[in-house]
């Protein structure tokens, strides 16, 4: 976003793009995966979002190369669509406070938000704790920037002591820490989610259910209880959709993804729909749009 606007319509705090030619995206490996193995642009998404209420998004980073984040910022500062960005830095780099002050200094650079790890890909565990990691998280914070937290169950413990250990930090959980939404399970899963929300400094975003479900035969009853879970656990002011775009296409398109969220909230006043799908977005990444007013009709909640 070049400047303010009033009024927005649907945040998609989630999403990707990526370029083949520019450079590989080595994630995207196999025959389930085969889909994704083509270029995403914005042009592709653009008339998607829009056409499903969207005027705003947060493009967030793929893979670990520092050469990402200044390109991804340099396409949010051509772009009346892309309002933040969450980049890519090493965490564990000494320099970290420099990289990150350069980045904001840089083209396109008040449009950095957040920073982002493939913790998921991390063999160990308690990565997030590791000394030097939480040096780095804590440069984070000091940069007025929050981070998003890619991780699966059995990493949320780390999360949680992460986020305790920081609590100058806001934490975004990502795709709700990927439950196994496929075989139904609900525990442990759940108990690490409510001890995370527990927490002040941390928020979730409902994105990336679709493809932890059954990618051909998953069902909107199948993702209300991890839905139920957070709405609980964070509360709508804590929670904010996300597409996941394009990921989300090997299960849904754009437009079922945003139906089946809202089909989610059904249970949630006007006042809370409106911070799940714009609101949360603006105030926790500090986006550059003023989001409007509540309605009379929408405040107070019964």
């Amino acid at each position: 976003m070049t400047g303010a606007e009033t009024a927005p319509g649907i945040v998609d705090a989630h999403h990707h793009v990526w370029d083949l030619s520019v450079r590989d995206q080595d994630w995207i490996s196999g025959d389930e995966l085969a889909p994704l193995r083509r270029d995403f642009t914005l042009a592709d998404l653009a008339p998607e979002a829009r056409a499903a209420g969207v005027t705003a998004t947060v493009l967030v980073q793929t893979i670990t190369v520092p050469e990402e984040t200044p390109e991804f910022l340099a396409l949010a500062a051509r772009s009346d669509l892309v309002a933040g960005v969450v980049g890519w830095t090493d965490l564990t780099a000494p320099d970290v406070a420099y990289t990150l002050a350069e980045l904001r200094a840089g083209p396109g650079g008040e449009h950095l938000v957040g920073i982002r790890h493939q913790v998921q890909g991390e063999p160990d565990p308690r990565w997030l704790v590791r000394p030097e990691v939480l040096r780095g998280l804590s440069a984070v914070a000091d940069a007025g920037l929050v981070y998003d937290l890619v991780v699966k169950p059995h990493q949320l413990a780390a999360a949680v002591a992460a986020a305790e250990r920081l609590p100058g930090l806001t934490f975004v959980l990502d795709h709700l820490g990927k439950p196994p939404i496929a075989s139904g399970e609900l525990a442990p899963w759940a108990q690490q989610i409510r001890r995370l929300a527990a927490l002040p400094n941390t928020v979730c975003k409902l994105s990336g259910m679709v493809t932890e479900a059954d990618w051909a035969s998953w069902t909107t009853a199948a993702l209300v209880p991890y839905a139920d879970t957070v709405l609980d656990a964070f509360g709508p002011g804590r929670l904010m959709f996300g597409s996941d775009w394009p990921v989300c296409r090997l299960a849904a398109t754009y437009a079922e993804v945003i139906a089946v969220a809202r089909a989610l909230t059904t249970g949630l006043c006007p006042a809370e729909r409106h911070d799940v799908f714009t609101g949360t977005a603006v105030r926790t990444y500090h986006l550059p749009i003023t989001a409007r007013p509540a309605s009379p009709q929408e405040t107070p909640c019964a």
